[in-house]
């Protein structure tokens, strides 16, 4: 397989089984693609040399390592806007300075806790002329997932190996995006008499954003109609929530203390 600077991680992995181990030899940063869960999610939007700075190394340390698996290497490629997911839209290019609302959730990550929220406030307080600039140190893919299926469209640019700048711009103009919850308690004991015995367990409540939304979501494409999904959580997922009801499931919520959440997730 003739590789570049711009060949996806996903491709390279595709292609030999030892390209894995290979890669996360590289740079200890790469050992999160050992979860088949971000591997998914992330080798598909990562090519060569965004990878190589987000792992603080160089695309020919990429090269020395995948040339021995038998890949062809095409050195004299350059991609039209290296450090980012995809070429500039227009919308970041047009952007006036004035109009680009920054919010740093670094803070909120290092403190434990979950920015969506913040985000999504944010999102609301937009005009039609703002985008929202989240400065972060990884692509905040759910907020993206949740976003374009609203009208945004998303820019992710890779600065180094500790700073993501992701621009988020509602195409349609602006508005208050809700979250919706739609309770829940109400047969809550009923719905797991219902499920008992077929129960397939996801625990999240001490993972960190955004694997326990990914976590959720994956469990959820896989769930059989006579099954149930339930996860132990440490907060209600407010936005999780459209989620479900998009992909045309239910759900019942348990909160049984502050900080220990039961979600019972089933389909409809």
């Amino acid at each position: 397989m003739l590789i570049n600077s711009g060949t996806k991680i996903s491709q390279i992995l595709k292609a030999h089984p030892d390209a894995l181990e290979a890669i996360i030899s590289i740079s200890p940063k790469f050992t999160k693609l050992r979860n088949p869960l971000l591997r998914k999610l992330m080798a598909a939007r990562t090519s060569i040399s965004m990878a190589s700075k987000v792992g603080g190394v160089k695309v020919d340390d990429f090269f020395a390592k995948l040339k021995p698996l038998g890949f062809e290497i095409d050195s004299n490629y350059k991609e039209e806007h290296e450090g980012s997911t995809s070429p500039m839209p227009e919308f970041v290019k047009n952007l006036k300075p004035e109009n680009v609302v920054e919010l740093d959730v670094r803070p909120i990550l290092d403190s434990g806790g979950d920015p969506l929220n913040t985000i999504m406030m944010n999102v609301n307080k937009l005009n039609a002329q703002q985008a929202l600039k989240i400065i972060n140190t990884f692509e905040p893919t759910p907020v993206i997932m949740i976003l374009e299926k609203r009208g945004f469209v998303a820019y992710t640019e890779i600065v180094n190996s500790n700073l993501v700048h992701t621009y988020l711009y509602n195409t349609s103009g602006a508005g208050e995006i809700k979250a919706e919850i739609k309770n829940d308690a109400a047969g809550w004991q009923e719905m797991l008499a219902k499920f008992e015995g077929k129960l397939d367990e996801v625990r999240v409540e001490k993972m960190e954003p955004p694997l326990p939304m990914m976590m959720v979501l994956e469990a959820c494409d896989k769930l059989q109609s006579d099954r149930a999904v339930y996860v132990y959580h440490k907060r209600i997922p407010v936005f999780l929530l459209p989620e479900l009801q998009d992909r045309g499931l239910d759900y019942r919520i348990n909160e049984i203390t502050d900080g220990d959440v039961r979600i019972l997730i089933f389909k409809k």
